[in-house]
């Protein structure tokens, strides 16, 4: 593959997966405020109750990686559609280990 496909590819993903990030978090956020009537926790400030924070934290991590594992899917089809051939990468997500 040709360096200038991968340069694209990295290019791609890289805006795509990006925007879905911040997508997904702002999606997330309006969820919680709209089923708790309150903004989002800090999970980090001592005053905040932990069984909060642990629910906002669960809530925000499956939102972001469930948005990036369905746009690492899209992305992946719409490379073969467009190229005719798998992708020349492999699309990281926060569910990988």
């Amino acid at each position: 593959m040709a360096a200038t496909e991968k340069l694209m590819w990295k290019v791609y993903a890289g805006a795509i997966g990006a925007v879905t990030t911040i997508v997904a978090q702002k999606v997330v956020t309006k969820v919680w405020v709209a089923s708790t009537g309150d903004n989002p926790p800090d999970p980090n400030d001592p005053e905040t109750p932990l069984t909060q924070a642990l629910i906002w934290a669960a809530a925000s991590g499956l939102g972001v990686g469930v948005a990036q594992l369905v746009m690492n899917r899209y992305v992946a089809r719409r490379w073969v559609a467009n190229f005719s051939h798998p992708s020349p990468g492999r699309l990281r997500n926060k569910l990988d280990f």
